[in-house]
């Protein structure tokens, strides 16, 4: 454990899950709309999410999707699609202009934002990116499996913490209060964010 670089990982992480993003803006946008709720079930399937790229990390298995380029186009352009189907969604809701009407909570809605959260990162090229050069420089080769499950949890319960702070603070009544007044403008800025990241990704080179 004294060659992990624990402090530098927990660095990187926060850094990256605190950044705004697809998956943080998301969080912050369903938390404003359908409240805490669904707020928190996005960040589970976010979290959910980082906690699958982390484990692939660690074992290795992110390495080989990089190596192997169609397998990393294939969450590239899955990713693309799921970014652009966020963007119209918002642009639709942002032209309709609708008055904000908070959905009665049902267990079904629940699963369907956890399943909208663990989707979008699933499906987000960078996290692989991310977690394989987490790894690559914070834990060196030869790392014992305790070292390796030592640093999985780490990072995941710093994911929690982040992603399942975004929702707690984005749900209070203020936030709740600027969304309803704004909710076209909110809207806007997500269908553009969302667009943009959509044509980043396709058009950039992520490696």
């Amino acid at each position: 454990m004294t060659d992990i670089n624990l402090p530098l990982i927990l660095l990187a992480a926060l850094l990256a899950g605190a950044s705004p993003g697809p998956a943080t803006l998301t969080i912050a946008g369903t938390s404003m709309a359908s409240g805490r709720r669904a707020g928190l079930a996005v960040a589970a399937g976010v979290t959910t999410g980082s906690f699958t790229w982390s484990v692939l990390a660690a074992f290795g298995l992110g390495a080989i999707m990089l190596a192997n380029a169609w397998m990393f186009e294939i969450v590239r352009y899955f990713g693309a699609a799921y970014l652009g189907w966020l963007a119209i969604r918002s642009a639709r809701s942002a032209w309709m202009g609708a008055a904000l009407k908070v959905p009665p909570v049902t267990r079904r809605s629940i699963k369907g934002h956890y399943a909208k959260g663990l989707a979008l990162h699933l499906t987000n090229p960078k996290a692989v990116l991310f977690f394989g050069a987490l790894y690559s420089v914070g834990v060196p080769p030869g790392t014992p499996i305790t070292g390796l499950i030592t640093v999985i949890l780490a990072v995941g319960t710093l994911s929690f913490t982040v992603f399942h702070g975004y929702a707690v603070i984005f749900s209070s009544a203020l936030m709740t209060r600027a969304y309803s007044r704004a909710k076209r403008g909110f809207e806007a800025v997500f269908a553009v964010f969302f667009g943009v990241a959509a044509l980043r990704i396709l058009t950039g080179r992520l490696v």
